[in-house]
């Protein structure tokens, strides 16, 4: 790498670092308790007020459960054959199947919530920025919004602002939940562009108005 590849890639390693927290599902003060970071020296990281050591990469990288080379913008261009993502397992109570491989913009992955033999608690809820689309696959799902509590089953869709407390559990008897999400860290958005019924004439549409 040149000195101007180095400069670009600590230049745009808060951005991504932030990208990877809010991706991984945690806040600066849950970093800080797991890496002994103070909550300052991150922010003041993730907003490029500050540059990373290598230390500090080292431990995020370990933290988030992400690549050098993905933090770097460095990793190599992905194979002309497609290649089967192998879920990421995190703790003994989700698997997270990556459907994009890119930090920043628009991401998408698949969650699995296994059988549970008791009843769940109430989900723990977190809050970061961004914002989420989320959809129900299959069996049922627990999802706590603020002080709401929602039971979503397959093709149901929820649509929230991730300042938004919220947390899911698996609400299925006996059996997995399996749900998408698609999430946009700087609260981008899915834009429908679904065309108007075919058929429907400036009647109708003035009757609907």
């Amino acid at each position: 790498m040149t000195v101007d590849d180095v400069d670009g890639a600590l230049a745009g390693m808060g951005p991504r670092l932030r990208a990877a927290r809010e991706r991984h599902g945690t806040t600066l003060a849950g970093v800080s308790c797991a890496t002994g970071i103070s909550t300052s020296t991150l922010s003041r990281i993730e907003t490029s007020r500050r540059r990373p050591t290598l230390e500090v990469v080292l431990q995020l990288s370990k933290e988030y459960g992400v690549s050098l080379d993905e933090l770097a913008d460095t990793a190599p261009a992905p194979a002309a054959e497609p290649r089967t993502t192998a879920p990421l397992r995190i703790g003994d109570d989700k698997a997270v199947l990556p459907l994009t491989r890119y930090v920043g913009g628009l991401h998408a992955h698949k969650h699995v919530l296994p059988a549970l033999e008791d009843p769940p608690a109430r989900p723990r809820q977190v809050s970061h920025n961004g914002h989420e689309w989320l959809c129900v696959l299959y069996g049922l799902l627990w999802l706590a919004l603020g002080d709401q509590d929602l039971i979503l089953t397959p093709g149901d869709v929820a649509e929230f602002d991730t300042h938004t407390p919220h947390g899911v559990a698996n609400a299925s008897p006996g059996g997995p939940a399996e749900y998408l999400i698609m999430f946009g860290p700087q609260s981008e958005r899915l834009r429908p562009r679904t065309p108007p019924a075919a058929g429907r004439g400036a009647g109708d549409r003035k009757a609907a108005e």
